[in-house]
């Protein structure tokens, strides 16, 4: 049964993130050993669930049929687990976490340095993505918990955590580099590097609730990109405090004359529901202040 369940857990793996490799990587086999595990499937049940390109792999429609079934299987398999995890004590476990950069390096190393301390045996599977992503996979199951602005569209359980302003970021050279916050119709005298979210974006709120019209020259996903061209003069950005901090660039940050903020929360599914492993790591929050 156990040996099945290898089996099951490496045809889910493998379908989530379409290559045999990468699912190699999460459930520590080598990619020979996910294919072969695949295959005997398919040799058991004369069937075959996976169509093999050089783009990757995907289901066939006997695999999507089968689908359901196999991922309740796990489910049920991960529920026995925990149980026991919860009668014999917190020993093993793997959380899985959406986040966005921000937080994955300001507050994650935190959290776990301190969880970790308490219980060594859990591990941790880190999903980078932008904002529509991270809901998807907490609405999916992919990930057990993830970091989210409010307001989110998902009916999922939500704990907030903070309000992280947001700020301008400026070259050192900037005219208005001494000003004690920054105009808002400044923001459309330069060009401007808009922070990519995917289709959210914080900055809208501003530009939406102001009535504003930037020049919008550049747009990018990657927040360290865009302080390095704001260093650069190619022009001024709006950015979330929590990424600003200890920055490595030669930038000024301003607060806008009149605030804006993003509403940090954790979001998942069920906090009644959720693993024990998961559980615990709530009680561990806090620590992303220390």
């Amino acid at each position: 049964m156990e040996s099945n369940l290898q089996k099951y857990q490496a045809f889910l793996k493998t379908i989530e993130h379409g290559s045999f490799t990468k699912a190699a990587e999460l459930l520590n086999y080598s990619q020979s050993g996910i294919s072969r595990m695949i295959s005997d499937l398919e040799k058991e049940w004369n069937l075959t669930l996976l169509e093999r390109g050089r783009s990757g792999v995907w289901l066939t429609s006997q695999g999507e049929k089968l689908l359901p079934f196999i991922k309740s299987l796990c489910r049920e398999y991960d529920a026995l687990q925990e149980q026991v995890d919860e009668l014999a004590g917190l020993h093993t476990g793997l959380i899985r976490i959406a986040t966005f950069s921000s937080i994955a390096t300001h507050w994650l190393p935190k959290i776990i340095k301190h969880f970790q301390a308490d219980y060594p045996g859990i591990d941790y599977e880190l999903l980078m993505g932008n904002y529509e992503e991270i809901e998807a996979w907490v609405v999916s199951g992919k990930a057990d918990c993830g970091f989210l602005p409010l307001p989110i569209g998902s009916p999922l359980e939500t704990i907030h955590l903070e309000m992280d302003e947001l700020l301008v970021a400026l070259p050192a050279n900037h005219p208005l580099a001494n000003c004690e916050t920054f105009p808002l119709e400044a923001l459309c005298q330069d060009p401007f590097i808009l922070p990519k979210t995917g289709k959210r974006v914080d900055a809208d709120q501003i530009f939406t609730r102001h009535h504003l019209q930037p020049d919008i020259r550049f747009s990018t996903f990657d927040d360290y990109a865009i302080m390095a061209m704001v260093e650069n003069g190619l022009g001024i950005s709006i950015l979330p405090s929590l990424i600003l901090k200890r920055a490595p660039y030669n930038i000024i940050t301003k607060q806008l004359e009149v605030p804006a903020y993003r509403n940090l929360a954790l979001i998942l599914r069920s906090q009644k529901n959720a693993s024990l492993a998961v559980k615990r790591f709530l009680e561990y929050l806090n620590y992303r202040k220390s």
